[in-house]
């Protein structure tokens, strides 16, 4: 194998699969992610990963594959420890290295979590190229993913931007982007994960993570709550990568174009399909699906609102293509929690904007920030005196 050879291990559509098996609200989903996790297992003899989904239920048991794949990894086992022996007597520390590596990927291929995590750490150890020390770490991060360990991932992300810093390629410090991006925005920081993600957009190699599709989906998904509207355009919808791709994602097409182009009501229509296609099926995503959609929200109604000066409740509910009951209550509902910067008028019917002025925003943030510099030096003043 060589040594810029990426393996796409563990298979993560797998964990993907999983996911959807085990949320009761995506069983429309269920027949073709039960179909495509018990191929997958049964492609990688994963024993190890097939007793973690069949003790959930996710799969039904079946003892004679489970003896069948469980003979399978303990003779390719014994032929990597009889090869890691082999090395050990005769070989170099070159050669070692390589066969620690064998056995940590194999235990990575079955989703054997515990062995493959204590492999790889131990391969880690003894392999000299900075090279193929980062392609360790990020073996272990997509350990991670698989699993849903997000301290794994942190740790292991850190880790990597260590190693990158010390002299990683072009290649894998495009790579460490994405991971780092679709971390972010599993943890709901959808601003610095777009930006890693469409910094990345031109210089993707990352398919052992994430299919080039759905890392373009996540480019989008993110960048559209977050990136202005000169930067929509300039950096996504006419960016070519998207546009190739697009025609696969016409939800997320419509979401994007119909916001850009001001058609509201076509907007929420999107924004309701991407809710069902792209959110709540997916597993990185789908925690955040309601702090999304509220946010989408909030960002349409101030992109309208940002025009005019007031507006009747009936027209703005007939640009969103809702009733005025419903756009009343969601507004009502934002301008309490200071998210839009309006007034409703409920006698007449009108929406009146009253965006604060930059100088004030400006003055607020000086003495916020003031304030906190204060309480930092009382606290260093107490420690040093």
């Amino acid at each position: 194998m060589s040594d810029d050879t990426v393996l796409p291990i563990p298979n993560l559509s797998l964990a993907q699969n999983y996911f959807v098996l085990s949320t009761p609200s995506l069983e429309h989903l269920h027949q073709n992610a039960r179909k495509e996790l018990l191929e997958g297992i049964q492609a990688d003899h994963m024993a190890p990963y097939y007793r973690i989904v069949t003790a959930t239920n996710a799969l039904d048991l079946d003892e004679a594959l489970l003896a069948r794949m469980e003979k399978e990894n303990k003779e390719e086992l014994d032929k990597i420890d009889e090869r890691l022996e082999e090395a050990k007597k005769t070989e170099g520390e070159t050669d070692i290295a390589d066969a620690l590596r064998a056995r940590a990927n194999y235990l990575t291929r079955i989703g054997d979590k515990d062995k493959a995590v204590e492999a790889q750490k131990l391969a880690l150890e003894k392999t000299p190229g900075l090279g193929s020390r980062i392609d360790i770490v990020l073996t272990l991060i997509r350990i991670g993913f698989f699993f849903g360990d997000h301290d794994m991932i942190t740790q292991n992300l850190a880790q990597a931007e260590e190693l990158v810093e010390k002299g990683g390629d072009w290649d894998r410090r495009n790579r460490l982007k994405v991971y780092r991006g679709l971390h972010l925005l599993s943890i709901r920081q959808f601003k610095r994960g777009g930006e890693l993600l469409l910094d990345a957009l031109s210089t993707f190699t990352a398919t052992e993570l994430i299919s080039y599709n759905d890392f373009v989906a996540s480019t989008i998904i993110s960048n559209v709550l977050t990136l202005n509207r000169p930067d929509l355009k300039k950096k996504l919808i006419s960016a070519p990568e998207v546009i190739q791709v697009l025609p696969e994602l016409p939800v997320l097409s419509d979401l994007m174009k119909n916001l850009y182009d001001s058609h509201y009501d076509k907007f929420f229509l999107a924004l309701a399909a991407t809710e069902q296609t792209h959110l709540k099926p997916n597993r990185l995503l789908a925690p955040h699906t309601r702090y999304y959609v509220r946010e989408m929200r909030i960002s349409a109604y101030n992109q309208l609102l940002e025009s005019y000066r007031s507006l009747t409740l009936d027209s703005l509910a007939r640009s969103f293509g809702v009733s005025v009951e419903f756009v009343d209550s969601e507004l009502s509902r934002f301008i309490a929690s200071g998210r839009l910067h309006c007034t409703i008028d409920k006698v007449n019917g009108v929406v009146e904007t009253n965006r604060p002025s930059v100088k004030n925003a400006q003055y607020e943030t000086v003495i916020r920030q003031g304030d906190i510099l204060l309480n930092a030096v009382q606290r260093l003043s107490k420690v040093l005196y």
